[in-house]
């Protein structure tokens, strides 16, 4: 006998919402603008889903929430992001082992991010702090502190070519063994509703988010390096946005710095989330960029083709935001560590680089050949 529980209403009622927020955000200017912005939405909906169903607090693992198909807060193209929710006062068991990522990360958050304000970083480390064996695995323990809400593991590639993940699992010692909790209405109903204020909470979040930060810059400038908002202990960022006409671009100019293990530039939407970083080259790390012999990785951020090796394109969008992440750093850095900007007309883009190194249309294409497959070697969606 067919019985409807109505069980999915709340998270309907969302989804229509979302939409509308989609549908009429404030910056979308072109067809293409709010095509994508549906594309985002489908993340947003698949994110949602999966952090309301796929956890449970009493057997926690870790969630893979941000990747190309699910993208939010500007995340980073070098990284796999894992997300395990936490309960204060319990202790919790994570084991892996070590893969050749230029970094691994851990952050314990308290409270969330959200559309007043930036979640709390309790704690923040990477894997130096760490006993890992010869065979590069480690354990540790940890008990949640009060107000840990989540725990944020980053495991991030300088070279997308060579470096290998590795593993990662947490568990509950005091509820290893027991099985899961029958399936209950009350408890598909709270899923659902968690799934729908997820949901809407995200847009209107990373809405938000930007004009905390990157958009209190003035357009078409980058900042000095500094540590990331909500970031790591380990990690320094550059932010800012950019306008350009199509008949214009901007170079980025950075020293590359051999005091970290990765170091990167990135063009993000104005949806505050990472663009097509498979097909199209919208990010290069040290290990991918050109470095001219004055030590100098110079970027230039264009609607067209300039035919240098170091072009990060802008997929149609004529504003966006811009961040350079530099990670596992050795010492502190400096202004002297961080960019300079300067927009040029795109007829004079190459008076701009003293030591262009030009690229063919055959060879550029073998880079996003390399980029696809190792998107698809890395993935965990």
């Amino acid at each position: 006998m067919s019985q409807s529980l109505n069980l999915t209403k709340p998270l309907q009622d969302a989804i229509a919402e979302a939409e509308e927020l989609i549908a009429n955000a404030p910056f979308i200017a072109t067809e293409a603008d709010r095509l994508e912005g549906y594309d985002y939405l489908a993340g947003r909906i698949r994110m949602a889903v999966q952090m309301a169903f796929d956890y449970d607090l009493d057997h926690p693992l870790f969630v893979n929430p941000t990747h190309q198909f699910s993208r939010q807060g500007l995340d980073n193209p070098d990284a796999i992001y894992f997300n395990a929710f936490l309960r204060e006062g319990v202790e919790y068991v994570v084991r892996g082992r070590r893969g050749t990522t230029a970094d691994l990360s851990f952050q314990v958050m308290g409270g969330t991010y959200s559309a007043d304000s930036a979640a709390t970083s309790l704690m923040a480390f990477d894997d130096r702090e760490l006993e890992v064996g010869p065979d590069g695995r480690f354990e540790f323990s940890y008990v949640a502190e009060p107000g840990a809400k989540t725990m944020i593991v980053r495991e991030v590639f300088n070279d997308w070519d060579t470096e290998e993940r590795g593993t990662l699992t947490i568990e509950r010692p005091d509820t290893l063994g027991r099985p899961a909790a029958p399936y209950s209405r009350e408890r598909l109903a709270k899923q659902y509703e968690v799934a729908a204020r997820s949901l809407v909470g995200s847009i209107q979040t990373w809405f938000a988010f930007p004009h905390f930060f990157q958009y209190k810059e003035p357009v078409n400038t980058l900042t000095a390096p500094r540590s990331t908002p909500g970031g790591l202990a380990s990690q320094r960022s550059s932010i800012g946005h950019y306008e350009l006409a199509d008949d214009h671009a901007m170079v980025i100019s950075v020293p590359r710095c051999d005091d970290c293990a990765y170091q990167a530039v990135q063009v993000g939407s104005d949806w505050y989330a990472s663009t097509d970083y498979e097909t199209h080259q919208t990010s290069l790390t040290k290990a991918q960029a050109v470095t001219d012999p004055d030590g100098v990785m110079r970027f230039v951020v264009s609607a067209q083709d300039p035919g240098t090796a170091n072009w990060l394109e802008t997929t149609g969008h004529r504003t966006g935001a811009l961040m350079l992440r530099w990670q596992r750093l050795e010492r502190d850095l400096t202004a002297a560590d961080g960019p300079t900007v300067e927009v040029v007309p795109f007829d004079s883009v190459l008076d701009a680089l003293p030591h262009h190194v030009p690229i063919t249309p055959e060879e550029y294409a073998a880079r996003i050949a390399a980029r696809q497959r190792s998107v698809a070697r890395r993935m965990i969606s």
